[in-house]
């Protein structure tokens, strides 16, 4: 194999920082913010308060759109990943009919555009009565999480070797127990980064939470929304800093618990073969 030119190693490094850079940058710029103590948004900071922090906590706007956030998060979390890791069970089987065209039916939430989603969830709730109610918020975030979950999930999946069921089968365990005890195990990982995704995704939707949301749902995205709108405050880079914080450590601990499952499936079969034999 050639090796790569030093020129063109050092081009690929400063192309990928630039990149990183052009991606941080604006996070960067907005944390500072939120310790600003003055009422406006810009740089140079004076002196560093929490006095924002404070305002999350004691304004009952800002302290109900968390709620709602956690809420609507969670329901939605749990919602798209029971219904995500069951579609990407279903589009593993090999005899499913037309499998690529359901593929892309689950995967239509992630590419069509919000305001037509948001424009169609409210006429079917205003018929099915779940205009402006929790459930139905819950189910329009989910909607929008369910392909994160079954893209993750089914990686995970495909990277199972079948034997490894189809052993658990021949030992007399039925589909029920190959699944709970071989299968999920073995694809817990993508399920648990499929489920920060979706969290992630919730906490960040604003479009369809302006359709399908009544007074009562408002969500911190759609307040950070409404607050930009009415009147600039730091406030809302406190909201944002929480939030990235927030998707931060849940994107680390996804990390920490696929790092240990894989360290885990390497040392079973280490153990094996170190097993001695009869």
């Amino acid at each position: 194999m050639a090796q790569r030119s030093p020129g063109l190693r050092t081009a690929q490094i400063v192309f990928g920082a630039l990149v990183m850079f052009f991606l941080i940058a604006p996070i960067v710029a907005i944390l500072p913010l939120a310790f600003n103590s003055s009422v406006f948004l810009n740089y140079p900071i004076e002196s560093f308060s929490s006095r924002w922090f404070v305002e999350l906590q004691t304004s009952e706007t800002w302290r109900r759109s968390i709620v709602n956030s956690l809420i609507i998060g969670s329901g939605a979390t749990v919602l798209s990943t029971v219904i995500g890791t069951l579609a990407a069970l279903g589009l593993r089987n090999a005899r499913l009919p037309f499998p690529d065209v359901l593929r892309v039916v689950f995967l239509l939430p992630m590419v069509v555009p919000a305001v037509v989603l948001g424009v169609g969830m409210q006429i079917l709730y205003a018929r099915l009565g779940l205009a402006s109610s929790y459930l139905g918020v819950i189910i329009a975030h989910a909607v929008l999480c369910v392909p994160f979950v079954v893209v993750s999930v089914s990686g995970s999946l495909g990277g199972i070797d079948a034997s490894v069921e189809r052993a658990a089968s021949s030992l007399g365990a039925n589909p029920a127990n190959v699944f709970r005890r071989v299968t999920l195990p073995l694809a817990m990982p993508g399920v648990v980064s499929g489920a920060v995704f979706a969290f992630a995704t919730s906490l960040d939707e604003v479009v369809i939470t302006l359709f399908v949301a009544g007074p009562n749902q408002r969500t911190l995205a759609r307040q950070m929304f409404a607050s930009i709108r009415e009147n600039v405050s730091p406030a809302v880079a406190a909201a944002a800093f929480l939030l990235i914080i927030g998707t931060l450590c849940l994107a680390a601990l996804a990390g920490l618990l696929r790092w240990r499952q894989q360290r885990l499936a390497k040392a079973v079969p280490a153990e094996a073969e170190a097993l001695p034999v009869a």
